[in-house]
């Protein structure tokens, strides 16, 4: 008997969708993945390479570069956005999700291009999505705990941005730095992408805990034996913390007016009550401290009434857009 012909690639790709379709229950969904990428000549034609074998389709937006990131990648297969000048990696995204969009994808992935992530992890990340059980998964190297060979100044800085951005969003996540994540396509309108810089994944949390999407962590492998940065990490978190706490005054005003408000009035009100326990004990007011505790009380009922008035009136936005 003769042997069966070898299955062509587009017959594998159909394949495997029938399959997908049938453990779900519905209709073949079509996912495609967004590489943004500055200088990654190096990396980018094996990432792309390696991603092809999980997905449909992938897109590198290459923000600026002055190497051959983007001949590589057309040369690897994907599909090529140029941004003539560097934008950063929030609007690199942009242009990634627009493009995704066009394309018709019904998950969109979202990955580094310096070879940190592993593209064996995609089927895990999008399979929550695809059982509809999910809007957004969060790929997470840190579920089971910061990892105790990563240097001391990474694991307090991860720490600190990671509660930073749960007082934010609201959401309990493990890594919110993470930029190996999947999205259902229904959610690419409620992304801002305002934030230039690497913030950008902290923002994209903050507008889903926002949007109440239902999210979901799953546990991704990472390599840091490639990590060709050349920005200073401890420049690089500072950053990211302050771009996360001026967004926190924003989305958050309750944590930046209210909180420190009521802690200037708490302590504005136990000076009072010390000098006025002091005065009826006849010593007399000292012009100086007196003063300084009708500063702290009328500065923290002003703080925190702005922060109630500013939170009402981010209430009320959110629930007309949803609406």
């Amino acid at each position: 008997m003769s042997n069966p012909l070898p299955m062509s690639k587009s017959a594998r790709h159909m394949s495997t969708n029938e399959e997908k379709a049938c453990i779900v229950g519905t209709a073949p969904q079509k996912i495609t993945v967004i590489l943004p990428a500055y200088n990654e000549e190096v990396s980018i034609g094996s990432m792309i390479l390696l991603t092809r074998n999980y997905v449909d389709n992938v897109i590198v937006v290459d923000d600026g570069s002055s190497d051959r990131t983007a001949e590589v990648a057309r040369k690897a297969g994907a599909e090529v956005i140029i941004h003539e000048v560097n934008m950063g990696k929030g609007e690199a995204l942009k242009t990634g999700f627009t493009v995704a969009a066009d394309l018709g994808a019904d998950i969109i992935v979202t990955m580094d291009s310096d070879g940190q992530h592993n593209p064996a992890d995609i089927p895990k990340l999008v399979s929550p999505i695809l059982e509809g059980n999910t809007d957004m998964v969060n790929g997470s190297r840190y579920m089971n705990g910061l990892d105790k060979n990563t240097p001391v100044y990474r694991r307090i800085g991860q720490t600190i941005l990671d509660t930073a951005t749960k007082m934010n969003s609201g959401l309990q996540i493990t890594d919110s730095q993470s930029g190996f994540r999947a999205f259902s396509a229904s959610t690419k309108d409620l992304f801002r992408f305002n934030t230039q810089g690497m913030a950008i994944e902290s923002e994209m949390l903050v507008d889903a805990g926002k949007y109440c999407l239902r999210i979901k962590e799953i546990e991704i492998g990472v390599r840091y034996d490639v990590d060709c940065s050349t920005v200073n990490p401890i420049k690089h978190g500072f950053g990211v913390l302050v771009m996360v706490l001026k967004d926190i005054k924003f989305n958050n005003p309750l944590y930046y007016f209210t909180v420190p408000g009521i802690s200037l009035g708490v302590v504005g009100l136990y000076m009072g009550a010390h000098f006025l326990q002091k005065f009826t004990m006849g010593e007399g007011l000292q012009f100086g401290p007196t003063m300084l505790m009708v500063l702290f009380i009328i500065v923290g009922t002003f703080m925190a009434l702005i922060g109630i008035l500013l939170h009402s009136i981010s209430t009320i936005m959110t629930d007309a857009k949803v609406a």
